[in-house]
């Protein structure tokens, strides 16, 4: 049995009747609701960080990961 998954985007009211109606007849599977789009967090927090602060931080990551525990 092949089964897909889809995203679907509900233009009307009577369509979301009809998919649990869908669903109650084990026809489908309704996984989730009100799915909002999803922005890459690199997108999202872009120049939140004074560029100053974004330096000492990289820096300190970079010092973190050479750092070799004897």
């Amino acid at each position: 049995m092949i089964m897909n998954t889809m995203l679907i985007q509900i233009t009307n009211q009577k369509a979301l009747g009809l998919l649990h109606e869908l669903e109650g007849l084990h026809l489908i599977k309704v996984l989730e609701e009100n799915v909002e789009n999803k922005e890459k967090l690199s997108t999202k927090y872009a120049g939140k960080l004074p560029s100053d602060v974004a330096d000492e931080l990289q820096n300190y990551v970079n010092e973190s990961r050479n750092h070799k525990i004897n």
